[in-house]
């Protein structure tokens, strides 16, 4: 993995001209908010100590690129990215970590059709991937393909919905799907998401699982988005497939949350409009030889990013520390990997790109939530290294 995380094949094309912020992890000092340019890693502990303390700033963007020039730097970005590797890490250089950290950290789900029909299709196949074919041409033949132009809430996705239900075939997915409320739940806890390098972990007892390909934007307290970072919302459709109410356990793992490489800061270079026309790539290499590619285009989307937001944080529920949003993704893998079938599913070792231009790209390893390194450094580990540091 480490010959994956080199500067040319991470940041972001435009890198000279992008605010990257960041989070290392140094030895004997704990997590340091960063700016990344292309040649250096910079502190950024004297604009603010957390990185949703500095997106909370107002004008964060000019704040930032006012006081780049004044940053110490800490380490070139090439080494930084090459000891990000969770299997080569030397605890005298620093390695990137996620990029958020007091953000609550909430996923959109079911915003594209064709993710919207694997969902249904999981449910009609119970979560046993064996039978996801049948139940994927029974779906197709009554529901079709063709719902990319059903606007959510409308009157004909409500005049849908009947005509569906009188089949026998509505399901809770397209309720999400196309009817008025967007699916927001939360993928994991503050503090507990992985970067770019680390090792990504899948529930030891999962047989049918993918990496979710999505853009996760940054969410401050006030409800404005003002970063974007790449993401993988690991999901287990067994676990999922069987009953919706395992959402939590098909959602939240250990190590089951990656985002990365770093948050870009929306400015004049970069804003929620190229956010709206991103079209993501993700590779999928095996330990075997292995190689599965895909893809899920923003512009393809059931609901626009900031009607998301606007569904996540509002008067009925407030974010004090901000909020990272999954915007989903329509990448639902159908390539059979064990046979005719059987789909696609992920086997440890399995190597999980995902990019996009401008946001770089993210790249884990595979193994299970239980051999993944452990979740021990929460708020109150942050909180008294802060202290400690005077940053506080």
């Amino acid at each position: 993995m480490k010959n994956t995380l080199s500067p040319a094949s991470t940041l972001p094309v435009d890198a000279a001209d992008a605010l990257l912020v960041g989070r290392v992890w140094m030895e004997g000092t704990g997590p340091v908010l960063v700016l990344v340019t292309p040649d250096g890693v910079y502190d950024l502990s004297s604009v603010a100590p957390t990185a949703s303390q500095l997106l909370e700033l107002p004008g964060v963007a000019k704040v930032v690129r006012a006081a780049a020039a004044k940053l110490p730097r800490l380490a070139g970005t090439a080494e930084v990215l090459a000891n990000s590797s969770a299997d080569a890490q030397d605890p005298k250089l620093p390695w990137l970590l996620a990029p958020c950290d007091l953000q609550a950290l909430k996923a959109s789900g079911v915003t594209f059709v064709e993710s919207m029909l694997e969902r249904v299709i999981e449910e009609h196949a119970g979560g046993d991937a064996s039978k996801a074919d049948g139940a994927r041409k029974t779906v197709i033949a009554v529901i079709g393909e063709n719902l990319g132009s059903i606007k959510p809430g409308s009157p004909e996705a409500a005049q849908l919905k009947d005509v569906l239900i009188a089949q026998g075939m509505w399901s809770q997915y397209l309720e999400v799907g196309i009817g008025p409320d967007a699916e927001i739940f939360t993928k994991s806890q503050p503090m507990s998401a992985v970067g770019t390098g680390a090792e990504v972990g899948i529930h030891p007892g999962s047989d049918w699982n993918n990496p979710e390909p999505e853009v996760v934007l940054a969410v401050n307290s006030r409800g404005e988005t003002v970063g974007a970072a790449l993401g993988n919302d690991v999901n287990l459709r067994d676990f999922e497939g069987r009953s919706a109410l395992l959402l939590g356990k098909a959602k939240d793992n250990n190590a089951s949350c990656a985002i990365g490489p770093f948050i870009r800061l929306l400015d004049e270079r970069f804003t929620i409009d190229h956010v709206r026309s991103s079209d993501l790539s993700i590779t999928v290499t095996g330990p075997e030889g292995f190689v599965m590619k895909g893809g899920s285009s923003l512009k393809k989307i059931s609901r626009d990013p900031l009607d998301l937001v606007a569904q996540a944080i509002g008067p009925n529920h407030q974010y004090p520390d901000g909020f990272m949003l999954f915007l989903g993704t329509m990448f639902a893998p159908t390539q059979d990997r064990h046979g005719p079938g059987q789909g696609f599913t992920h086997v440890v070792g399995d190597i999980v790109t995902v990019a996009t231009p401008q946001l770089g790209s993210l790249v884990n390893r595979i193994t299970t939530s239980d051999k993944a390194a452990p979740w021990t450094f929460g708020i109150s580990a942050l909180m008294q290294s802060l202290a400690k540091r005077k940053l506080l």
